[in-house]
Order: structure tokens, then sequence, then C-alpha cells
């Protein structure tokens, strides 16, 4: 039981699992408010996809199978709805017609939210939408710390001569100031590329990047642990995740998948190694439920979305 007024999730005793609302993990829905702490956004875009599309439906079908998880972390003891005040403060609104138009609506949401003092924790849609919360972060937050999971660098200069879609928007963060390419950490890349220099363009502005074979039949706690020492305590740092990250065994519902990926258990290192951190924000992305009709890629999304609120700073372990 809890013993304050936040928000708590329905639980599965007072409404089975397969009632209730349809809010991230059957939460109150709520307008955007400075009476939250962190607002859960969805963000159903896949016009910025290069491969297979279907991520528009990432935000419902997590939400869907969100309903599995229970509020308190049994292993790290954390208790996320004891410590903040949470809400599902619904999708921004996108135009499904016009990618460029899409960016600009969706950093715009994001303002809002930022004016707000919500620590955004987004589901998606694909990775472009991290481009514009960034945007919207770095006004309120200035340059951040990124730690970016991914099969892919996503530093392309243009696709189709694109210069703004889900392969490129890291090179445009780098860019633009947004990030600090020397507290940025790249973590799961792998598989087949254009030529050997595929991931050099980071590295040679001082992006640490830990390709999937470095991650390999180990656990990743050492890894976080020089994660966190790379970032620091204080600089307000972002986390982004694309399920593509994770070999397709675990999570086959994806756009780009790439196989010999990490595994979930490493997933949740990483996620749980960002405690410690200044956590001001995340997202899940890249989730296609098309690509998975069992909806067990949805279902480890939505378990990670829970552990990325166990990680904010000031979440309590009981």
């Amino acid at each position: 039981m809890t013993d304050n007024n936040f928000n708590q999730p329905l639980g599965g005793n007072q409404m089975p699992r397969f009632g209730g609302p349809g809010t991230m993990f059957r939460l109150p829905s709520s307008e955007i408010s400075n009476a939250l702490d962190i607002g859960i956004v969805g963000v159903p875009l896949d016009i910025g996809a290069s491969n297979r599309s279907g991520t528009r439906f990432g935000p419902r079908s997590i939400r869907n199978e969100s309903v599995l998880v229970r509020p308190y972390g049994m292993y790290t003891k954390a208790a996320p709805f004891d410590s903040f005040q949470i809400a599902d403060i619904g999708d921004a609104p996108i135009n499904t017609f016009n990618l460029a138009d899409s960016i600009r609506i969706i950093e715009a949401h994001y303002d809002t939210i930022m004016a707000s003092n919500i620590k955004p924790v987004t589901v998606g849609g694909d990775h472009t939408i991290s481009l514009p919360i960034l945007r919207a972060l770095h006004k309120k937050h200035g340059t951040m710390a990124l730690v970016h999971v991914d099969a892919h660098a996503d530093i392309n200069d243009s696709m189709f001569g694109e210069k703004e879609c889900h392969g490129t928007i890291f090179r445009r963060a780098i860019e633009e100031g947004l990030v600090d390419p020397k507290k940025m950490i790249q973590i799961g890349q792998r598989a087949t590329g254009y030529s050997s220099g595929d991931f050099q363009w980071a590295v040679d502005r001082g992006v640490r990047v830990v390709q999937a074979e470095e991650c390999w039949l180990k656990s990743l706690v050492p890894l976080m642990g020089e994660v966190r020492d790379i970032i620091g305590e204080s600089m307000p740092t972002y986390l982004t995740f694309d399920i593509d990250g994770i070999d397709p065994a675990f999570a086959p519902g994806t756009g780009t998948p790439e196989p010999a990926g990490l595994t979930s258990p490493q997933a949740l290192e990483i996620i749980r190694g960002m405690y410690g951190t200044n956590l001001i924000g995340a997202d899940l992305v890249e989730v296609s439920p098309p690509y998975d009709t069992s909806g067990n890629t949805s279902l480890l999304a939505a378990n990670l979305v829970f552990e990325m609120l166990c990680s904010f700073p000031g979440c309590i372990r009981r």
C-alpha cells in the first residue's frame, strides 16, 4: 500500500487486466499539468522509417501490454509510483502525410510539456521522434549527455536526400549542440554496413561506441559503471532506447531487425544502470506490432518503460 496521494496503476485484483482504462500501466490520464513529475507520452509516427512501417501502432500496443506490469521492482526494490506523480498525458499530434511538419509539431508539443516542468517518458513511434524531443529539452536543460541503445548508429548525413529521419537524428543532435558527444554513449551497434567506417563519424567526435560484440555473453553492469563515470551525477541526461538494439529473438516486432543483439537481461541492466545519473527524460522507440503477433515485443517494451521510471533520480528503493 502506498502512503501518499500519488497516482497508482490500477491493480489486477481491482479490475481484470483485460479491462479498465487503455492508458499506460492503467494509470490515470491527465492533461499536461504542473502537478505531474513524469508524463508518459505516445508519439505514433512511422513516416520517418526507411524499412518496415508499423511503429505508428507502437504506443497503443505498448499501453495494451503494460497491464501486466506491477508497481514495484522486485529485485531493485524500486517504487516509482510512490516516488513521483506520474500520469499518461496522451499522444503528441502529428501530420501523418508530412514528416517535416510532424517534427515541427512534436517539438512544439514537447515545448508545452517542458513549460510544465514534466519529465517526459515517450513511447514511439520511429526513432525520428527523438530529434524534436531533444530540441525541446535543450531549450530548458542546455546541452545534454545521451545514452543511445540501438542496432544502428543513426548518424547518416542524409537518407534519400532527407536530412531528418530515423537514420540521421544523432548527427543532427551533435551538429546542433543538443548533446555533448564526449558524454554520449552508443550501445548495441552491429551487423553489416556500407563501409568499415560507418560508425567512425561519431567516434571521431568523442562518442563512446560499444558495439554489440563487446556485449556478448557478459553482464553489462560493469559497462554501466563506466557510463556513469563518463556522464557524472549532475549533467542533464537523456536515454533513448531503440527496441532493435535487442536481438530479434526477444523483440521481433521492429522495422529494421538485426541479428546477434542484446538480450532482455542486458536491456534491463542498461536501464537500471542509469540510476545515479541526472536523468531528465527517456524514450522507447521502433516497436512495430504488425511484425510480432504474440505481443512479446510490446510487453518487453512496457517493462523497459517501467524500468525507466525506476531510474529517475529520487526514485524510492524500499
